[in-house]
């Protein structure tokens, strides 16, 4: 506990934390229901003593000699990540990458919606990837404000992005 009565939690544990999701999305998608910390530990390459530890910072989540109950465990991690809040995402640049990061399955299961792409080029302006439109970049401030977003993602090679930055901040030369 620290000086404000509250669990300390190390920066180990916060980084296994998503890890633990992951293996557990596995495990659920296989449709187990129930796991001992030895065999996730198994699983993960930890020990089962880590895991129990671990997981005891945040609750009591498992039952001795009965184990963890995989999607309840699942939810509660998500929930502790920060997961289970959906977040509205635009994408800057509307080209290969944005395209394989639209088509992929898991950022709307965890709760980040792309809801709009952003590019310069006339040619792909009006143009939907996965049923997403692209926009002007010139309308990248007013979306973003009308629209509560959360997370920019920026999708453009670096030397564009240094360009346009030197041209929106020229004090950054």
């Amino acid at each position: 506990m620290n000086n404000s009565g509250e669990k300390y939690i190390s920066k180990q544990i916060i980084k296994r934390l998503p890890r633990y999701f992951r293996f557990l999305g596995e495990l659920k998608e296989k449709n187990v229901e129930r796991i001992s910390s030895t065999d996730l530990a198994d699983l993960m390459n930890v020990t089962a003593s880590q895991i129990r530890q671990d997981l005891n910072k945040f609750g009591g989540f498992g039952q001795q000699g009965y184990g963890y109950n995989v999607s309840s465990l699942y939810d509660e991690i998500g929930n502790i990540l920060g997961l289970s809040v959906s977040h509205k995402v635009v994408i800057i640049g509307a080209g290969n990458l944005c395209t394989a990061i639209m088509h992929h399955r898991s950022f709307p299961r965890y709760g980040f919606n792309i809801i709009a792409a952003f590019d310069i080029c006339p040619d792909k302006i009006g143009s939907e990837i996965n049923g997403v439109r692209v926009h002007p970049m010139d309308e990248l401030e007013s979306f973003i404000d009308e629209n509560d977003v959360a997370i920019a993602v920026v999708t453009v090679p670096t030397s564009s992005a240094r360009e346009r930055s030197l041209t929106a901040f020229p004090e950054q030369k």
